[in-house]
């Protein structure tokens, strides 16, 4: 008898929309530094940043460059004419209140700006200055955290128990026979679990443990809760400098107990606003003098990182281009994100890794080390790949 095939453990499919144009959004309690972030993330005067609450209202979008050392180095073996980077939406919304979730404040309008991006940057007050309002009297950054998780948390529990009702009355007439009736008993199970991790586990859903049928059950809820969230500590610039404050370990304990695993970044919105109008040079000459430097790549980055999303490269004269994916996209996917026509009428694609391309120090190179790959329509795209598209006519 022939031995058996190991069984291939089944690919986790990923919470959240299956797209490449994902956004994220920055969200905090009013007077945190949100609009001033936005503001030095995107290098504009988007974002209405004013000492009281509510001065965002509608949110502002600007899409960021994601810095990428590789990208950089393919633009110096090029030379091309054009030079596309990697980029990440960002919104900037306005700011959540206690009492949102029943609207107090502008809360629906804001919640239904949370529900349409697809990852949250949490921006957190640790600075003190009595010029700059707090809306709930005093700087408590816990307290912070735990209104806007309950907020979140509250309109999901809302959300999931309308689903619930209504999945229910259409439920009552179901039978065990059928395939579709099967399927509908499941979905209603699984929405079961959803509320019971929100209500009564007290658990983010994006923490809870979930398999490929109830994911995809999950992101057709679009739950706030599901979205990724990277937490970003707004600190005093000389807290910052001296890489020092009082709460920031206080933060990381919260963020373990309550979300571990998601990301702490500490940054000053107050030294992000004095580097943003200097030249590469002077900024550059004054981070070296303070001994810190400026953390909005590494904020830019992460955000990529928590949507799931990679970049693969397509490389000439004419332009160097980073084309961003989520992980596990498929070749025929990846060129689709050039044009449909790419990915309807694909032959297959001619790739190389980057770590090859760098290596070897020409494509005539690569090819001659029998690096570079024909690979068709099962490939799975890694990040930094380098790949030229075949497509029917």
């Amino acid at each position: 008898m022939p031995p058996k095939k190991a069984p291939t453990q089944e690919k986790k499919v990923l919470l959240g929309r299956p797209s490449n144009n994902l956004k994220i959004g920055i969200v905090g309690l009013p007077n945190v530094g949100k609009s001033s972030f936005f503001n030095a993330l995107s290098q504009t005067d988007l974002g209405k940043s004013a000492n009281f609450p509510y001065a965002t209202i509608d949110p502002e979008e600007a899409r960021v460059p994601v810095p990428d050392p590789r990208f950089g180095w393919l633009c110096e073996l090029y030379k091309p004419v054009s030079r596309v980077p990697a980029h990440l939406t960002c919104i900037d919304i306005a700011g959540l209140t206690a009492g949102a979730s029943t609207g107090a404040g502008l809360g629906n309008a804001f919640l239904s700006h949370v529900r349409a991006v697809d990852g949250i940057f949490q921006v957190v007050r640790a600075f003190d200055d009595a010029e700059v309002i707090h809306v709930e009297g005093d700087v408590d950054p816990l307290r912070d955290m735990e209104i806007i998780q309950n907020e979140l948390r509250l309109k999901d529990i809302e959300w999931v128990q309308k689903q619930l009702e209504s999945l229910k009355k259409t439920g009552r007439s179901l039978g065990s026979t059928s395939l579709a009736d099967k399927a509908r008993k499941e979905e209603i199970a699984t929405v079961e679990k959803v509320l019971k991790c929100l209500n009564e586990d007290k658990k983010d859903v994006r923490k809870g443990d979930w398999n490929n049928k109830e994911i995809d059950v999950v992101n057709g809820l679009s739950l706030l809760t599901a979205k990724p969230v990277t937490y970003l500590v707004n600190l005093s610039e000389k807290d910052y400098i001296r890489k020092k404050n009082k709460w920031l370990p206080r933060i990381k304990a919260w963020i373990d107990t309550n979300n571990p695993g998601d990301p702490l970044i500490p940054f000053s919105v107050a030294l992000e606003e004095r580097l943003a109008p200097l030249s590469a040079e002077e900024k550059a000459e004054e981070e070296k003098s303070l001994g810190a430097t400026s953390a909005l790549g590494k904020i830019t980055q992460a955000g990529y990182t928590s949507l799931d999303l990679i970049r693969y490269f397509t490389c000439g004269p004419d332009e160097v281009r980073a084309w961003t994916i989520r992980k596990g996209t498929k070749a025929p996917q990846a060129a689709g994100v050039i044009h449909s026509d790419f990915e309807n009428k694909f032959i297959c694609g001619e790739i190389m890794s980057y770590t090859d391309l760098h290596e070897h120090g020409s494509e005539a190179a690569v090819k001659a080390a029998g690096k570079l790959r024909q690979q068709g329509k099962p490939y799975e795209m890694v990040d930094g790949d380098i790949a030229y598209w075949k497509a029917g006519g």
